[in-house]
């Protein structure tokens, strides 16, 4: 019977072969179609598809792949970008002013046209909305009072972006990088846009189509959205108005599977093409087995916990510095990470500029009782820790609880789905968390300003870096990460972000873990299947299978 299903399917569309991947069963055929990628992934950190709300790594994978930015990454050189919607650009003698020139012929995959007013108002609306992301724009000086000025277009195909301050021309082209940068339809999403009462979550009078883009697309990237299900599905369809090259899938079909083991059944079993949250046991099961191949890149991802400051124990420097002694590193390095990671103690990724690859501090149980008992805490306390029911993050979690425990500390572990977590962690109401920050671009102050900067520690505050979640002010390191992005001197630049890293690795309250290496497990039938040194350069267009 079976294998008489499998000849009836291959015969039919794939049509039939999608909807039974989009209903969620489980498959009765040999592999999937081919014209259709089918990846198993852990997205349950996915709130928003909007670009200027999203600001979860499975969102920016997403949107890499269905909007696109005045410029791009170049990951065959990191420390340059490239035009993407932009065919050229250059930059005032006084460094205040950038000037973009569109391609010709763009088009949105509604059919409307690419203009330098999608730009501005793309621009404009992540301003007004104010979401989470929006501070990588309004660190240029931006507001919602000034955007329409600042960010605005010349005419149809020059769009001019004024900043307030000459910073280094790599900081903001790479800032335009990120996905609040994505370019929107204006029209379509107009359209969709609804009439709201100013309140704490929008400061106007429409929504600017934000409830409309929180599942909806208006973009222009070589893929469209068409579906999402919380926790369930993400689907891509191919658009056929992208006007690079086309993808020769036809669709992209992300099926949310959290659990290693399963994803690594599926991948052999043919019901996915594409295994993405493979632990090192099961990398190490199907390398090397026929028809399976594993790929690799170094990410500039970093693994960390961090300390509420709003707790008065937390906050105790004593306290912090034998949280950074209660932490087997090497055990966690040769077995929970293995393969998948590398154990590393400071806030920049390496690769960046000014990356340090210090790593003081080692497992010295006596030396944090030490330090708990100068803290007035000699018995040890009680505490509370956030944690996103995933590998390895659930795997850390529970190697700090039993090394918390040799020195009196009583760690109660509180599991939850990606959503969960971060709304509490950017709510300020965690004890302690533990996750993941990847870097928004490719520079160094996108590390730095998160993990170091803190304009208002109020709960008010709107700039809410990791720095604000954990209710760290440190003022003067908040001085010398702003001088960092005045400095043009990239050596010097370099120095200041040294300086920060070995600030914050003795004093901050992060314990930075490790780096991630991402790997994938997928059919060996897959071409060009790559992964990029960020999440928002996993691109999926080049693809093929056999």
């Amino acid at each position: 019977m079976i294998d008489l299903l499998n000849k009836r399917v291959r015969l039919l569309a794939s049509s039939a072969a999608v909807a039974l991947l989009l209903a969620g069963a489980p498959q009765a055929f040999a592999a999937t179609p081919a014209d259709t990628l089918v990846l198993g992934f852990a997205f349950d950190d996915i709130i928003s598809l909007d670009p200027a709300e999203a600001f979860e790594l499975s969102t920016a994978e997403v949107t890499a792949n269905t909007y696109n930015l005045l410029v791009r990454l170049d990951q065959a050189d990191t420390s340059k970008v490239k035009g993407e919607l932009a065919d050229s650009w250059t930059v005032s003698d006084d460094g205040l002013t950038y000037t973009f020139k569109l391609k010709s012929g763009l088009k949105f995959a509604s059919g409307n046209p690419i203009t330098a007013d999608d730009v501005a108002f793309s621009f404009e609306r992540a301003i007004k909305l104010d979401k989470s992301p929006a501070f990588l724009l309004t660190q240029f000086g931006l507001s919602g009072d000034n955007v329409t000025e600042k960010a605005k277009a010349a005419d149809e195909s020059t769009f001019v972006l004024t900043v307030d301050k000459p910073y280094a021309p790599t900081f903001v082209l790479n800032v335009l990088t990120s996905t609040v940068a994505s370019v929107v339809d204006k029209k379509l999403v107009t359209e969709n846009a609804k009439p709201v009462t100013p309140n704490d979550d929008y400061k106007y009078d429409t929504d600017f189509g934000n409830e409309f883009l929180k599942t909806g697309y208006a973009g222009s990237g070589p893929f469209k959205t068409r579906e999402w299900r919380a926790n369930e599905v993400v689907v891509l369809e191919r658009n056929d108005n992208y006007f690079g090259e086309k993808p020769t899938l036809a669709r992209v079909i992300y099926r949310h599977m959290k659990e290693s083991a399963g994803q690594r059944l599926a991948l052999e079993n043919g019901d996915i093409d594409v295994a993405r949250n493979l632990e090192p046991g099961d990398i190490e099961a199907i390398s090397g087995k026929e028809g399976m191949a594993t790929t690799s890149a170094p990410k500039g991802t970093i693994y960390y916990y961090s300390l509420n400051q709003k707790n008065e124990t937390l906050a105790k420097p004593e306290v912090i510095e034998a949280f950074k002694y209660l932490i087997d590193y090497d055990a966690i390095g040769e077995t929970l990470i293995k393969g998948i990671g590398t154990i590393r103690q400071t806030f920049l990724p390496a690769g960046q500029l000014g990356a340090l690859d210090d790593k003081p501090y080692t497992l010295n149980v006596e030396k944090a009782k030490e330090l708990l008992a100068k803290a007035g805490v000699p018995e040890g306390f009680t505490v509370t820790m956030d944690v996103r029911n995933t590998q390895p993050v659930t795997g850390i979690a529970e190697n700090v609880q039993q090394t918390l425990a040799q020195a009196g500390i009583k760690l109660e572990i509180i599991p939850g789905d990606g959503k969960q977590t971060l709304t509490k962690y950017r709510a300020r109401t965690h004890d302690i968390y533990i996750g993941q920050w990847g870097s928004d671009y490719f520079d160094p102050n996108s590390n730095a300003e998160t993990f170091t900067f803190n304009s208002d520690n109020s709960d008010e505050g709107t700039n809410k870096t990791l720095a604000w979640r954990n209710a760290w002010d440190p003022a003067e390191l908040s001085k010398k990460t702003q001088a960092a992005l005045l400095e043009q001197d990239s050596d010097k630049r370099a120095a200041i972000y040294q300086d920060l890293q070995k600030e914050v690795l003795a004093n901050g309250p992060y314990v930075i873990v490790f780096q991630q290496t991402e790997v994938a497990g997928h059919s060996d039938k897959l071409k060009n299947y790559k992964l990029g040194p960020s999440f928002d350069t996993n691109f999926v267009s080049s693809v093929s299978k056999e």
